[in-house]
């Protein structure tokens, strides 16, 4: 690659090189000087309509004003962003933006940066200042077009062909993400329903573009492209992403790969699913606005999430009732007859962050509170007194259908309380389900990949539950938190540290001691019907295709015996368990 030749140039007392081609702007900007703009952007062909970007340019009979986003960067040349003129005609072009559209808040909040408080032109009260950001994108990135420049002179606007809703549309959303004033309306422009592609990481309560940061702790923190929506990748446009980066980090051309390494022990710690309230049809999960489950609470609650950590209703709204749902799944012979173990406690800390974010009356349903960890029966009895209502009892049912005047607009949680002996209506105005948890979808491809048995709910079995709580039946293969039963943090961070541990230790010791009970395979008797390699739960037998029969690895063999009883020739069998063998103990004991 050709290197591009270079320029240098002084801006405000500081030298700067940039390519040759480059324009006072990008200089600036590499110099960290900002320049006020409205209708730049680095991947767009520089279009000099809003004016603000104005610098002076010094020349040996004299200085003149020039819209730095157009002017090109010149060997020697000497430029000025602060000068009394050039800031005095920045405000006459703001005041005029300003005149077009005063009540557009972007407009306003630039013009209060430059002190500006009213305009002294006419006002129009417009919403686009025709910077063609919109068309430019449109056109140069999408190579679409289907919206323009119409008309002349006072009249002129942007708009798609005739006035009508275009056909040539993708609805990709280019235009009202670079529209400086966000005044383009995409479903005037376009045929096709705009399709936002929802965060997986916030549960959907939000969108996110195409290319993204799966969320703020990522390994490796680095962003990635979704290559289902990417237009780039789907329709050979846009590129933009390519355009901004500087470290020309960019790489259409990539593919996913596989990759396969050999190692000696593994940690399988694969998590869990949130139980799918859907199944519960009459909790009106999916169909009822503002019933949410545990982990769009959690995302709505956070400082990060869609609210910015605000607790909004679905209209936005601070909701002024509460009503959360324990066991949602849990403990129910229908569903999962187990306790999921965390339910209770994130529904209290749920709770607690309801009272304290917006004051609201919470109404806590629960069948038994288990609070069993260090700690948790005191935030239990703490939110006891800040005046949480806990009723003790099933929740049948959430429906929108009111009965009162006070429960129109609510939606209505029915239940027994069997404190009471009574069935409550309680009108709320937002249902948090408290989920419980679950094996992870792929649990059995996981299972069979690792020779691994499942307990009740198909979570992974250990070795022992109590002396090898983190160990699996087969040697070098560990497990960690909630792949082996629901567990809260704490329990997860330990089991997780003692997994490591065990891993560690195994790698450390260097050799491997083998079971002294061991199965093996006569040769000259096995037929190669390969029965065994199916029913040996550790995958410890292999065929050899040059002989034509079963071979145990002794390495992996655990001296199960399954393979013994399973072997319809009988040549497989267990050192020690021969029938000589046991012939002669049972004459050793006779004698």
């Amino acid at each position: 690659m050709i290197s591009p030749n270079m320029v240098s140039l002084t801006i405000d007392g500081k030298t700067v090189e940039v390519p040759e081609g480059s324009t006072v702007l990008e200089a600036a900007q590499k110099l960290g000087i900002e320049i006020p703009t409205l209708c730049y952007h680095k991947a767009l062909m520089p279009y000099g309509a809003c004016r603000l970007c104005l610098v002076e340019i010094v020349f040996s009979w004299g200085s003149q004003i020039q819209a730095s986003c157009v002017y090109p960067a010149q060997e020697g040349m000497e430029v000025k962003t602060d000068t009394e003129r050039v800031l005095r005609t920045r405000k006459i072009m703001m005041e005029l933006l300003l005149a077009r559209c005063p009540e557009v808040p972007s407009i306003q909040e630039m013009a209060a940066q430059m002190g500006i408080k009213e305009t002294r032109f006419p006002k129009k009260n417009e919403d686009c200042i025709l910077c063609g950001l919109c068309a430019r994108v449109c056109a140069e990135r999408m190579g679409v077009g289907a919206i323009n420049f119409a008309n002349r002179g006072t009249e002129k606007k942007i708009a798609p062909a005739y006035d009508r809703q275009s056909p040539r549309c993708m609805a990709c959303g280019a235009c009202e993400v670079v529209c400086p004033t966000q005044c383009v309306d995409l479903s005037t422009v376009s045929m096709r329903p705009s399709r936002p592609i929802p965060s997986e990481f916030d549960e959907g309560l939000m969108g996110r573009p195409s290319i993204f940061m799966p969320f703020a702790q990522a390994v490796p923190h680095k962003p990635v492209i979704d290559k289902d929506t990417c237009v780039r990748l789907q329709t050979g446009g846009c590129g933009a992403c390519e355009a901004v980066c500087d470290a020309d980090a960019i790489m259409f051309d990539q593919v996913d790969t596989t990759e396969e390494i050999e190692v000696g022990t593994i940690i399988v710690a694969t998590g869990f699913e949130l139980f799918d309230a859907t199944q519960i049809a009459r909790y009106g999960y999916g169909r009822l606005k503002n019933v949410l489950n545990a982990l769009e609470f959690e995302r709505l609650s956070h400082a990060s999430g869609p609210t910015s950590g605000e607790v909004l209703t679905a209209e936005g709204k601070v909701p002024q009732s509460v009503a959360i749902i324990h066991c949602v799944g849990s403990r129910d012979e229908n569903y999962q007859e187990y306790c999921s173990r965390v339910c209770c406690m994130y529904s209290l800390k749920f709770a607690h962050l309801v009272l304290e974010k917006t004051g609201a009356e919470v109404y806590n349903f629960y069948i038994d509170m288990r609070t069993p960890g260090k700690g948790y029966e005191e935030f239990y009895k703490r939110l006891l007194h800040e005046g949480v209502h806990f009723i003790r009892g099933k929740c049948a049912e959430v429906t929108d259908v009111a009965e009162s005047p006070e429960e129109e607009g609510k939606l209505v949680v029915i239940g027994e309380d069997t404190l009471l002996g009574v069935t409550r209506r309680v009108p709320v105005d937002m249902v948090i389900l408290s989920g419980g948890l679950k094996p992870r979808s792929d649990v059995d491809e996981v299972a069979r990949t690792f020779s691994l048995s499942c307990a009740q709910g198909d979570f992974f079995l250990e070795k022992h539950p109590k002396l090898a709580p983190v160990e699996a039946a087969s040697d070098g293969i560990y497990l960690a938190g909630a792949c082996q039963g629901p567990k809260d943090i704490p329990d997860s961070v330990a089991q997780g540290a003692a997994a490591a541990a065990c891993a560690l230790a195994l790698m450390d010791k260097g050799s491997v001691t083998l079971e002294p009970i061991t199965s093996w395979i006569d040769p000259d008797r096995c037929s190669g019907c390969q029965t065994c390699l199916a029913s040996c739960p550790y995958g410890a037998i292999e065929f050899d295709e040059e002989k034509k029969v079963s071979v145990v690895i002794e390495e992996l063999c655990k001296g199960c015996g399954t393979c013994v009883a399973t072997c319809p020739a009988g040549v497989a069998q267990q050192k020690g368990f021969a029938d000589a063998q046991i012939y002669s103990e049972l004459e050793g004991i006779l004698a």
